[in-house]
């Protein structure tokens, strides 16, 4: 027992490494896993004292432990039965494809990098290229939401920039959790959303285990009461103007909840922006026979660098009005109990009604609308009419008249219009943009703006 043994260096210095390897994961790494979370879960409920809606301990769990509750959902045991034996493989891989979908949907929310991060990011991004503008229909009602109840943020999809801008603005509401498409499943960005508490969906998945797997998650997010945030659009909007909801994630949402459940409140959330940064390629790939667009990565490092140097010289301008207005919210126990025969469409139906009626005006789009309706007109009267109707939302006139201004000057220098005597008139060059954009006024909706539409016709015509 006392005798000396030799071995080789290699060896030896082999051993020291298991030892510390199994000194670390035994000893080291529990303690100081259990010191941070202690101090995460102090940050976090700190945090939720100033959040509207506190952030929901389903949305804290170990994305390990909520994989291993969705793979043992008796909902998925059910599917990889079914799908076993539709496919004639043993339960075992099924299982394992299982396991492999929910790895893919399944977020990993961090706190500290959304709220010490991604908020910040969000913030910095949305002032660095836009004015912002925040307004309600009815602020009282959205306030006083039922606070037990979950909130689903349902909104129109303009731009990619919809994420970052509802993100900053709904940051002292809650942290929001979004369905992203394949799009930003590529290393290391994946990292990232996931960590901002984002799932990943696939829109054309003809996988039932999938589907299964993906409503499971969103029935367990849904009773938990996480805060979430959907595009029933489904895509950006190839001609501006509103598209036809896709049913899926509403459906999970609905299949979600019970009559005697926890709430969901919808709050349709409609955004409207002065110029989007992808037009040209939404406009591109309308007069394609597909809805799928690529944007070049060549293409996208050379148009950031511009813009750097744009603003390294002082010549960097913002892209004008980024405008986001709260609708009406919709209860969904109170909903149901008024449409039993078809409770899905029907929602889905008032929700896309509520965001084409909550669409914000800003002055680019009003300005290719009022030239695509009357063609050539005096910039001066073009200017007040739509100054009076942005004065009715409760914007100062001045501000109103320098962001309009600042518009048209933009819309002439893309050549989307064109200045001529003191009159605007289409330039005939980017007739698609003119379309683009009018087609998101909502001068063209039959809601409150429907009266101002006739009314600003009146005028023009005059």
């Amino acid at each position: 027992m006392t005798q000396t043994v030799e071995l080789p260096l290699w060896l030896f210095l082999l051993i020291v490494v298991f030892a510390m390897v199994t000194l670390a994961s035994h000893f080291l790494f529990p303690s100081v896993r259990w010191f941070f979370r202690r101090r995460l879960e102090r940050a976090v409920k700190q945090l939720n004292t100033r959040l509207q809606r506190p952030i929901q301990p389903f949305k804290l769990a170990r994305r390990h432990d909520m994989i291993q509750r969705l793979i043992y959902d008796p909902q998925v045991g059910q599917a990889v039965q079914e799908h076993a034996r539709e496919t004639g493989v043993p339960e075992a891989v099924a299982f394992e494809k299982a396991r492999r979908y929910a790895r893919e949907i399944v977020p990993s929310f961090s706190a500290v990098a959304y709220f010490s991060f991604a908020i910040r990011v969000a913030r910095l991004l949305s002032n660095a290229f836009y004015h912002v503008r925040l307004s309600y229909q009815d602020e009282t009602a959205v306030k006083n939401i039922d606070p037990d109840a979950t909130v689903v943020f349902v909104m129109n999809h303009r731009s990619n920039m919809d994420y970052v801008l509802v993100t900053y603005l709904a940051a002292e509401h809650s942290a929001l959790s979004y369905a992203v498409g394949e799009w930003a499943r590529v290393w290391p960005l994946s990292r990232l959303i996931r960590a901002m508490g984002a799932y990943f969906i696939r829109r054309r998945s003809g996988s039932d285990l999938y589907r299964q797997i993906l409503s499971c998650y969103v029935r367990h997010a849904t009773e938990a009461g996480v805060t979430q945030a959907m595009f029933p659009e489904g895509g950006l909007s190839l001609t501006g103007g509103l598209g036809r909801p896709k049913l899926g994630l509403l459906k999970y949402i609905i299949d979600g909840t019970t009559v005697d459940g926890r709430d969901v409140v919808f709050v349709p959330v409609a955004l409207n922006y002065d110029r989007v940064l992808e037009d040209t390629i939404l406009t591109r790939a309308a007069l394609g026979t597909e809805r799928r667009f690529r944007a070049r990565i060549g293409v996208i490092t050379r148009w950031i660098l511009k813009q750097v140097w744009r603003r390294v010289i002082g010549r960097y301008k913002r892209f004008g009005l980024a405008s986001v207005r709260y609708g009406e919210p919709i209860s969904l126990h109170a909903f149901r109990a008024t449409h039993k025969r078809d409770l899905m469409t029907d929602l889905a139906r008032d929700l896309m009604a509520r965001i084409s009626d909550a669409i914000p005006l800003v002055p680019a789009p009003a300005a290719c609308w009022l030239v695509q309706e009357h063609g050539e007109m005096s910039e001066a009267d073009a200017i007040d009419l739509i100054a009076d109707h942005m004065r009715r939302n409760g914007i100062s006139d001045k501000e109103n008249r320098t962001s309009i201004k600042d518009a048209i000057n933009q819309l002439v220098e893309r050549r989307i219009l064109k200045r001529n005597a003191g009159k605007i008139s289409q330039s005939g060059q980017r007739v698609d943009l003119l379309h683009y954009y009018a087609a998101s006024a909502p001068l063209n909706s039959g809601g409150d703006d429907a009266a101002v539409a006739k009314e600003v016709s009146a005028s023009a015509g005059s």
